[in-house]
């Protein structure tokens, strides 16, 4: 009789984590081991000394959690399988430094990280010399493609049952990653009641569903997951380490051609072809993040009424309009490149039906709920954004009176 090969990796966050079959052949690839040169929350490291967790940590996590999830629907065996392989490589096509880098790699491919999971899966990745995910999963009877529709689902297709177990406003991917970033950030607003959702976890009219007893839970989950963004994700020296590091890259000599081969790389990896670019400037920007050295906030803007409000969504949309822009700003304060640098993200949609809880459904019995739906406390929550502010201006530390200036002689547009 063949005795299957079976391993306990001990979590902090889960305790200790099984992994047979198809999940310990999955592990060992090396499309999965490379997460563990990228850290889960960026350069949050730089404000939470604690905050060096990997991705791979927390695709486990993930697993764990998707397991759970599982076993508590009572899914068929091959689902559960197909569900917790998902968890496992959800997050294999992340960039270096996880979500740093994402609007580069939307701009290098044309598309961001979940589908960059999906050429991976598939065997597809430009470059990708011998791929071992498509064999390794064909061989335990999963095809590739149905696995990437999982992580990278199609919009124009209705979602299954199983893809909001790791697709929903709460899923396995959210239990385990603010969990896991409040304890190793030390931040409490992510210790949500994760066996309580886990547990009353439902599918009805196929969809995910939570019992109506859980409904303290559901609001804690929605509570704790915008004031980490708050707290952590946008927090303002992250995002100025965030807007040097994506600045590094897409200044670096021969871009984007270069950031091909980067973009599959990890963290280390990509500061040390940074550390010695031809590019004077992503060396510069480089040295600041290994120094820390940093950018500092300069000022913001709350909302955009008026004719300024067209020119930012035009930089928003246009990289190297961005770039030029930023570039321009500094040449007339007399600073080298990129020492001036916009966070548009607080242009991005606010109202998303992922984000403000509107699609989360409550049973009890027969009967279904949507408590969040309304214009109510919740949806007021969602709409405060990553930042209070629409635009922020960061600046090198030399030129960060010069900038705060010329930004309030040139009011909502400073250009």
């Amino acid at each position: 009789m063949r005795i299957r090969a079976h391993k306990s990796i001990y979590d902090p966050v889960h305790g200790p984590i099984s992994l047979q079959g198809l999940a310990l052949e999955l592990i060992g690839t090396p499309e999965f081991q490379r997460l563990w040169g990228i850290r889960q929350t960026g350069f949050a490291h730089l404000v939470f000394p604690g905050a060096n967790h990997t991705r791979l940590e927390h695709s486990l996590g993930t697993y764990w959690v998707a397991r759970r999830m599982v076993e508590t629907l009572r899914l068929s065996e091959r689902e559960q399988t197909l569900v917790t392989a998902g968890a496992l490589l959800h997050d294999v096509g992340h960039p270096p430094f996880s979500h740093t880098l994402e609007p580069t790699m939307e701009e290098v491919f044309g598309y961001g990280h979940e589908h960059r999971s999906r050429v991976l899966i598939e065997g597809t990745a430009d470059g990708l010399a011998d791929p071992t995910l498509p064999g390794l999963l064909e061989s335990a009877g999963i095809s590739p493609a149905t696995l990437a529709d999982l992580i990278d689902p199609i919009p124009s297709r209705r979602p299954s049952p199983r893809s909001s177990l790791l697709h929903g406003a709460i899923d396995a991917d959210r239990i385990d990653y603010l969990q896991r970033d409040a304890y190793y950030t030390g931040v409490a607003h992510g210790a949500i009641d994760a066996v309580r959702l886990i547990d009353t976890s439902r599918l009805a009219r196929g969809r995910l569903a939570f019992a109506a007893k859980a409904r303290s839970a559901v609001e804690g989950f929605l509570v704790g997951r915008a004031l980490m963004y708050a707290a952590v994700y946008y927090h303002k020296t992250v995002r100025a380490a965030e807007l040097m590091a994506q600045a590094a890259v897409e200044r670096a000599d021969g871009y984007p051609d270069v950031a091909h081969e980067w973009l599959a790389a990890a963290d280390g990896d990509l500061l040390a072809e940074l550390g010695h670019d031809r590019s004077e400037t992503s060396r510069r920007l480089t040295h600041g993040l290994r120094v820390r050295q940093l950018h500092k906030r300069v000022t913001g803007l709350v909302e955009l009424t008026g004719p300024g409000k067209k020119a930012w969504k035009r930089l928003a949309r246009d990289p190297a309009l961005r770039r030029s822009t930023e570039d321009a700003v500094a040449d007339r304060l007399g600073a080298p490149p990129a020492s001036i640098l916009f966070d548009l993200a607080g242009l991005e949609p606010r109202d998303r039906p992922e984000e403000d809880g509107r699609t989360i459904a409550l049973v009890d019995g027969r009967s279904m709920e949507f408590p969040f739906r309304g214009d109510g406390p919740w949806r007021q929550l969602a709409r405060l954004g990553p930042s209070r502010d629409r635009i922020v201006m960061y600046a090198a530390p030399r030129w960060r009176e010069a900038a705060a200036r010329w930004a309030r002689r040139r009011g909502e547009f400073p250009i």
